[in-house]
């Protein structure tokens, strides 16, 4: 590790990082260039005290997790990402097409939708990041590990999950998540973590072995999903996806039709995923 050239690099970053990148109000009192060493380590999940050991090359060699996330919370690119490993001593993540390193362009997106579902999905549908309305909406989706990270294995496994969807959609959802993934494991390879799952999928779970039998490739949700919530009732909501191809990742934001009972329901999720926020912090 280069800890000086790693302090230098982390806090050059953080200076060229604007309020506004991130979602946050510039206050009048603000007058340091880029984002204060607290926010940086709030984003990234550490301490302020230890970002600042970091920053002056006097703190002990990260773990490759904490330079990942310290990579997300600075918004930097692949290539910043890599560079940040390199400086850490550590060999940078392969830019596989289930990298958990999210887009800056979506992260950017992320940033302004505080008060809306909207989360940050991978390749083999793991949700990287949510807001804390999409929490509240459809419970916290981060921080699992091997195959139980993609909805389409606890779709197919963890069969309880399905509750949040009416029963007579769960037939489409499972040839839409099975589609997905097929096309998924064909961009990826034989040898890719998403043929991994299929693989294994066709082994624990008869549904998903009888749909994939049936070979369907062309097969998508429409916008509008409905969900039977456990404290708010039922939505209908709209969907709305971005896609970065690079990165095989996408942004899927959730809304409701303005003045409709589901848009009064999304607005009380929102006061709840907020009130747990609080009451966690």
């Amino acid at each position: 590790m280069d800890p000086i050239a790693f302090g230098d690099f982390v806090r050059t970053r953080r200076e060229v990082l604007q309020p506004e990148d991130v979602g946050l109000r510039r206050g009048p009192r603000r007058r340091a260039p880029g984002l204060r060493r607290e926010e940086v380590a709030e984003l990234s999940g550490m301490s302020a005290d230890y970002l600042a050991r970091l920053e002056r090359g006097s703190g002990p060699q990260p773990s490759e997790q904490m330079v990942a996330a310290l990579a997300r919370g600075l918004r930097l690119t692949l290539a910043e990402r890599d560079h940040l490993f390199l400086l850490a001593g550590h060999r940078p993540p392969s830019r596989s097409a289930s990298s958990d390193h999210v887009s800056p362009g979506l992260m950017r997106i992320l940033d302004r939708l505080a008060d809306t579902p909207a989360q940050i999905m991978g390749s083999l549908g793991e949700a990287l990041v949510q807001t804390d309305a999409a929490v509240a909406l459809l419970g916290d989706q981060t921080g699992r590990t091997g195959f139980v990270r993609s909805a389409t294995y606890r779709w197919f496994v963890e069969t309880e999950t399905r509750s949040i969807h009416p029963a007579a959609d769960h037939p489409h959802h499972s040839r839409v998540k099975a589609a997905q993934l097929r096309a998924a494991a064909a961009q990826a390879g034989p040898d890719s973590e998403a043929a991994a799952l299929v693989r294994h999928l066709q082994a624990v779970s008869p549904e998903f072995a009888a749909i994939w039998e049936l070979g369907g490739v062309d097969l998508r949700y429409t916008d509008e999903k409905r969900f039977e919530h456990p404290e708010v009732g039922d939505l209908t909501l709209h969907c709305q996806i971005v896609l970065d191809p690079d990165q095989q990742q996408s942004l899927l934001v959730f809304t409701a039709t303005p003045g409709t009972p589901s848009a009064e329901k999304l607005a009380l999720l929102a006061v709840l995923g907020a009130q747990r926020l609080a009451a966690d912090a």
